[in-house]
C-alpha cells in the first residue's frame, strides 16, 4: 500500500511563501503522475499541479508563475514552492499519485494566507 504524507503548511502574510512537501512510500519515479490539489471550504477540488514520470509539467493558470512542483527522486518527494501567496490561495493541500490503475491521496496539509 503506497503512502503519501505532506507536510510543509500552514499560516503566511499575503505576499509570503511556502513549501509543500510530499514524501511517498514509494519511488516517485514509479508513478505515472503526482500531483498537488487542493480545496477552500465550500469548493471543489481542484488541481494545482502535477508532474509526470516524463518530467511534463502542468499548472492551473490561477498559479501559474508563481507555484512550482519538482521532484526529488533520491528522497521519494514532490515539492510544490508556493511563492507570492494570495488569500484566494487559502486551502487545505493534498498530494496525489497515480500508478496505473491505481491513485493514492495524502491526508491533507492546510496553507491559510492572511491579507
Amino acid at each position: 500500500q503506497v503512502q503519501l504524507v505532506e507536510s510543509g503548511g500552514g499560516l503566511v502574510q499575503a505576499g509570503g511563501s511556502l513549501r509543500l512537501s510530499c514524501t511517498a512510500s514509494g519511488k516517485v519515479v514509479d508513478f505515472n503522475t503526482v500531483a498537488w490539489y487542493r480545496q477552500a471550504p465550500g469548493e471543489q477540488r481542484e488541481l494545482v499541479a502535477r508532474i509526470t514520470s516524463r518530467g511534463d509539467i502542468n499548472y492551473v493558470d490561477s498559479v501559474k508563475g508563481r507555484f512550482t512542483i519538482s521532484r526529488d527522486n533520491a528522497k521519494n518527494t514532490v515539492y510544490l514552492q508556493m511563492n507570492s501567496l494570495k488569500p484566494e490561495d487559502t486551502a487545505a493541500y493534498y498530494c496525489y499519485a497515480l500508478r496505473v490503475p491505481h491513485n493514492y491521496w495524502g491526508q491533507g496539509t492546510q496553507v491559510t494566507v492572511s491579507s
